[in-house]
């Protein structure tokens, strides 16, 4: 005898500990702004970040934030492909014909990587 399967659920997974119950806070606009300064760097939203400081656990739905600079890491992930895509050029070049490209390119490439790198550096937060 095959045992009876469940029937097939929609939308997100009940949770053991499901949340049904609501706390409200009220803050003025300098507590407010605090709080949610304090969740955005660590990278939580303001209810998760409230749970973890409270009771020492965002709980298992956390809502994580993506991390400040996201827009220019995306940038700069495409001027690393760029990069790539030149360096297998110069590479394909110089395979088929031997020769080296100028100098005066490789050392703008080189000064292409060290200022990507500077600028990764500086929207992770760990540069000038």
């Amino acid at each position: 005898m095959v045992p009876p399967t469940e029937p097939r659920r929609y939308g997100k997974r009940k949770l053991p500990d499901a949340r049904g119950k609501f706390v409200a806070v009220r803050c003025n606009d300098a507590e407010y702004a605090t709080l949610t300064l304090a969740a955005a760097r660590s990278g939580l939203s303001v209810g998760a970040f409230l749970r973890a400081v409270a009771l020492g656990s965002t709980g298992l739905r956390a809502v994580r934030r993506a991390p400040a600079g996201r827009e220019e890491l995306a940038r700069l992930l495409g001027e690393l492909g760029k990069l790539g895509s030149n360096a297998n050029q110069i590479a394909r070049a110089f395979n088929t014909t031997g020769d080296l490209p100028p100098a005066h390119d490789l050392a703008a490439m080189r000064a292409d990587i060290a200022a990507m790198r500077g600028a990764v550096m500086k929207a992770l937060g760990r540069g000038d």
